[in-house]
């Protein structure tokens, strides 16, 4: 359900044609020089082995706190300041990271989430940043995954990649059963993620909810960053109502007048696309609908941008937040799906799992 032929059906971006993740946000949140934010993605300084040539580092066991970056109870430092510290809510989020794995000179094709390099990474960039939008309607809950690095996106190396895609899909779905068994204890759900979180993310909805008993314990899929195809899940719907609840969302962001060169086509078009400001069918918002987005400087800005829903694509204005003048040098959103919509997903998140509450038998 997970593997590489499911992977192949979202969407694959050509790491020489795009931002890395890790290059992007690092770019929001430490802005110094218009040089590094014009950086693009290469393997090509790497050797690139096939994967059956590499070692695979041990899987997480989930068990354990240390598998987990974040939990509720034992938020790390950088998710507190953004949300304050946990108190029990009646929802649970869990929360499947994007790719930040991109170091050009480790061969592996798998991150080894023992590492602190790359802990410190999830925490700091995705769960502190992104998780951390869904952590006023739901107890977060963030599994370290073996995923898998930013060069399975090269179409040149599609020969190489081996089972890497399986392997982190498997972290991610021993983690949601673990999860499943010992921490939800009937409480509703609302799976997000991020790029290759969403795309497994995706996989663990099709397989774990669509048409499934616990379809009716799901409050709402967020995948932004994923092009997920509109037949893709059997019976889950796509919501299109901001109270909608037991159905998906997501959407893919670029800059205003601009779309992927040469990926459009294959990857974006006519998939699911999401208003992820009014979280409805409309196909354009004005800067009063913009809840608001969570900047480097962990402060929110309202009415801070526009959207315009294309074919397979928001288009987003230039934020109007301080240092936008590098902001308009990038056109891929991509890193930025999240962040850019905080305040909103926030909110909205709220009144989806408050909508599946007030359902139940009293």
């Amino acid at each position: 359900m997970g593997g590489f032929k499911h992977y192949n059906t979202l969407r694959i971006q050509d790491s020489k044609k795009r931002f890395t993740f890790i290059e992007l946000m690092k770019n929001l949140f430490f802005i110094t020089a218009i040089a590094s934010a014009l950086t693009l993605a290469s393997c090509s300084t790497a050797k690139i082995v096939p994967f059956a040539q590499t070692s695979v580092a041990e899987a997480p066991d989930y068990s354990k706190k240390e598998s987990w970056a974040a939990l509720p109870g034992n938020y790390p430092e950088t998710l507190v300041t953004v949300v304050g510290e946990n108190a029990s809510k009646e929802a649970d989020v869990f929360f499947i990271y994007p790719t930040l794995f991109s170091d050009k000179k480790d061969p592996a094709w798998n991150a080894d989430v023992t590492k602190e390099a790359i802990r410190n990474e999830v925490i700091e960039l995705s769960v502190t940043n992104q998780a951390s939008a869904f952590g006023a309607a739901a107890n977060i809950y963030v599994p370290f995954y073996r995923q898998a690095h930013i060069k399975i996106f090269n179409e040149k190396y599609r020969s190489l990649v081996g089972s890497s895609w399986e392997i982190a899909y498997e972290d991610v779905k021993r983690a949601f059963s673990y999860y499943l068994e010992h921490y939800n204890n009937g409480r509703p759900i609302i799976i997000a993620g991020h790029s290759q979180g969403s795309m497994h993310g995706s996989a663990l909805v099709k397989e774990f909810f669509d048409g499934t008993p616990l379809q009716s314990q799901l409050v709402a899929a967020y995948l932004p960053g994923a092009g997920i195809a509109k037949d893709y899940f059997d019976q889950l719907p796509e919501l299109t109502r901001p109270d909608a609840i037991g159905g998906y969302l997501s959407w893919n962001t670029y800059k205003t007048n601009n779309l992927p060169k040469g990926r459009y086509e294959n990857y974006y078009k006519g998939r699911t696309t999401t208003n992820p400001i009014t979280w409805d069918t409309s196909t354009s918002t004005s800067f009063e609908d913009h809840r608001g987005l969570l900047y480097y400087d962990k402060q929110l800005y309202p009415n801070s941008l526009t959207i315009e829903l294309v074919d397979g694509m928001v288009w987003a204005t230039v934020p109007r937040v301080p240092k936008r003048f590098f902001m308009s040098f990038i056109k891929n959103y991509h890193a930025f799906d999240i962040n850019l919509f905080w305040k909103d997903i926030s909110e909205n998140a709220e009144l989806r799992t408050q909508k599946w509450l007030n359902k139940q038998p009293k």
